[in-house]
């Protein structure tokens, strides 16, 4: 599984064998169980994840009670409390393991060392912060623009793993949209 972790960062920099076992030294291999949370609110983001295999969600409670989704990890992808890591401050969000999965972790303190001792590292944090902009201002574009059937086809279009491999709520929580509404789409599709 260290493989995709590899392959991954080389598919974003250039590093040599030396610095990529320095990169690699940082990182910490984590199985964890369906449903296990990784980050609550109130907690500071002291750690990013890369998941080899599963699925990790980040999302918030909304004043009624009620989780809004913001990002899915699959494999091959990143996922952080992007804010409170960058910050240190407190999370509004809490990041859960939705399937089974296997994951590799840097701390916050690891992570900014390698922005000191790899140059190349500094690259990666720039594309890393770049994909979560672009696809943050993407989310937030599509809630204030479009109506719901725009946003499911948009995800079927972009983004259909996500709702070929998790239940009607999750991805009604990522849609913002009740489990309802997404039945009646799934019907008209």
């Amino acid at each position: 599984m260290e493989e995709l972790l590899i392959s991954y960062i080389k598919s974003k920099i250039s590093v040599t064998e030396e610095e990529t076992e320095t990169i690699l030294s940082y990182f910490k291999p984590i199985k964890l169980k369906k449903n296990e949370l990784l980050l609550t609110n109130g907690q500071s983001s002291q750690r990013t994840f890369f998941v080899t295999s599963g699925c990790l969600r980040i999302f918030f409670i909304n004043e009624e009670g009620q989780d809004s989704t913001r990002y899915f990890a699959f494999e091959n992808q990143f996922a952080t409390a992007l804010v409170s890591f960058i910050t240190s401050e407190p999370s509004e969000e809490f990041i859960q393991a939705v399937e089974d999965s296997e994951v590799y972790y840097i701390t916050h303190k690891n992570f900014y060392h390698l922005l000191d001792i790899i140059p190349q590292w500094e690259k990666f944090y720039r594309i890393y912060l770049e994909i979560a902009y672009v696809t943050n201002t993407k989310r937030l574009m599509s809630f204030l623009v479009q109506d719901a059937l725009e946003k499911y086809r948009q995800l079927l279009d972009e983004n259909p793993i996500i709702v070929r491999r998790l239940s009607n709520k999750m991805v009604a929580s990522y849609l913002n949209i009740s489990q309802e509404t997404l039945s009646r789409l799934k019907s008209r599709l």
